[in-house]
């Protein structure tokens, strides 16, 4: 059973920051990628930023020079440092993996449960 946990969303003043966690537990192989997404009220849910375990990110250009991914592969969490917030950054972010739990198993893809964070001006 595999899981994704997140955690650090809550309020901060515009110009602040703020660091996301989610932790995958389970039995993991290994861990392909792991991303963030965000969905704001009224509208689709957006990347914001993914990254592939071999260190390749790739980041949406409303967040790239302010949010920076990271991972801990011995602790299969990765984090979202989130500095220079905006009120348009105001939304519930997703945590995604794409996990492999037997070395000759297919890829699959999990979501977090979303930590919401609110920016205010």
């Amino acid at each position: 059973q595999v899981q994704l946990v997140e955690s650090g969303g809550g309020l901060v003043q515009a110009g602040g920051s703020l660091r996301l966690s989610c932790a995958a537990s389970g039995s993991i192989f290994s861990i392909n990628a792991m991303g963030w997404y965000r969905q704001a009220p009224g509208k689709q849910r957006e990347l914001v930023v993914v990254i592939i375990n071999g260190g390749s990110t790739n980041y949406a250009d409303s967040v790239k020079g302010r949010f920076t991914i990271s991972i801990d592969n011995a602790k299969n969490t990765t984090y979202l440092e989130m500095n220079s917030l905006k009120p348009e950054d105001t939304a519930v972010y997703y945590c995604n993996a794409a996990l492999r739990l037997g070395r000759w198993g297919p890829q699959r893809n999990y979501w977090g449960q979303g930590t919401q964070v609110t920016v205010s001006s």
